[in-house]
């Protein structure tokens, strides 16, 4: 695909509906697809992976920004009813025997109005229930070749035009990829790496979070209110990049046992349990710093164009806001691409740059270097939850790392969204 940022012809007349092609079906690509629907346009999204994936994923984050544009979708009740109900961490330092209980539902109070903590395959579910009976849904196939007039080849469908493509495909977009270059180009490491791994369930785990934090490591075990089984979570800093493939989990793991191996405790059964694991994800902590995420016909929502990194940026709240933000645009702009990808662009751009800030702190401060910066984390962590709300905000507000940054974006009012 050429790489002019123009339109070589116009999209279509103003205010037509439009065929829109979206890649991904997790988070962003459902919620783009319902509100272009929304809009008036024909939407087809196309996913790789098969129709029934298993359900739960690892937990993420919605704050109010994100849960604004989830209410106006009508899908709030289904959030809040699939939320993990964490209620308490334990977490203890590594050659420690004290635990330190943090009262989760406080300590989110201090930082959102509105927060909901929820497995990234439910928020899926309900994403596509909520949009499956108006959009066209392609499973077990990908994009393979996009050109400048819209025509878009697919692995195993046909060639089909459409007038504009989103990529919202994830950190390592294949939409990216083909309109704007290699990853490499645009990808930062900021030092770290995470692993989930689906384990069976022990029954104290209902609403309640255990972690042993370590220097340049943490690991923790969870599990959701509504799940038969739990979440093994992992976070590493080594002192350099890693060499491994992306498709190679035996060498994933032989990696988590090279950073965790020597830890005692709940430490040894739980990798050993994620070598059994049905269910694994490992990644580094990737930050996309890309100037823009249009170009030509293609567009780029979340993670496949801004993701401020796995586990420590707030992503998912920020590809929700992301998403419906493009459609806006796009319904503002009478459906004129040259017009509305810019405004999208302008309209995300200070969301964007301080999440990548936030994330680029968190994922220091969340893993700390020294026995010294685990203490504090604890420390801090725990004055926070034993303080009135009130003031608790305000001691994010002064300074600690942005953390309040999702309270301060304002949802913007679409009337061509309107219902």
């Amino acid at each position: 695909m050429a790489t002019d940022a123009a339109f070589p012809e116009p999209v279509a007349a103003r205010g037509a509906a439009l065929d829109v092609l979206v890649s991904g079906a997790s988070v962003a690509g459902p919620v783009t697809a319902y509100w272009l629907h929304r809009a008036g346009h024909h939407v087809t999204v196309v996913e790789q992976s098969p129709p029934r994936r298993r359900p739960g994923g690892h937990a993420v984050d919605l704050f109010t920004p994100a849960m604004d544009v989830i209410e106006r979708m009508g899908v709030l009740e289904a959030v809040q009813d699939r939320g993990t109900g964490i209620e308490r961490m334990t977490v203890r330092r590594e050659h420690t025997r004290r635990d330190v209980t943090i009262d989760m539902t406080r300590l989110m109070s201090a930082l959102s109005d509105r927060h909901v903590e929820i497995l990234r395959d439910d928020l899926g579910a309900i994403l596509y229930d909520a949009t499956r009976a108006d959009v066209e849904y392609v499973f077990g196939d990908r994009i393979s070749g996009l050109t400048d007039d819209g025509v878009a080849t697919f692995e195993h469908a046909p060639a089909r035009r459409f007038d504009l493509v989103i990529g919202a495909d994830g950190l390592h977009s294949g939409v990216r990829g083909l309109a704007f270059g290699a990853e490499t180009e645009y990808s930062r490491w900021l030092g770290g790496y995470i692993a989930v791994a689906s384990i069976p369930r022990d029954r104290h785990l209902a609403g309640h979070m255990t972690t042993l934090l370590g220097v340049n490591r943490m690991v923790g075990l969870y599990s959701a209110r509504h799940m038969t089984d739990a979440r093994a979570f992992f976070l590493f800093r080594p002192g350099a990049e890693l060499a491994y493939d992306h498709r190679d989990v035996p060498r994933q793991k032989q990696l988590l046992r090279e950073a965790f191996g020597d830890l005692d405790g709940e430490v040894p059964r739980l990798l050993d349990e994620v070598d059994r694991a049905p269910a694994f994800y490992f990644d580094a902590i990737t930050q996309l710093a890309m100037d823009h995420w249009t170009r030509g016909r293609v567009a780029l929502v979340g993670d496949a164009g801004y993701c401020p990194g796995p586990a420590v940026g707030g992503s998912t709240s920020l590809a929700v806001v992301g998403a419906y933000t493009l459609a806006g645009e796009l319904a503002e702009a009478g459906s004129d691409p040259a017009i509305a990808y810019p405004a999208y662009e302008a309209a995300m751009r200070d969301y964007v740059q301080r999440s990548r800030g936030f994330a680029t702190t968190m994922a220091r401060r969340l893993v700390p270097g020294t026995r010294a910066g685990a203490w504090m984390l604890i420390a801090g962590t725990s004055l926070l939850t034993h303080l009135p709300t009130a003031l608790g905000r305000r001691l994010v507000a002064l300074g600690s790392g942005d953390l309040g940054l999702h309270e301060s974006i304002e949802v913007r009012d679409y009337p061509a969204l309107a219902p």
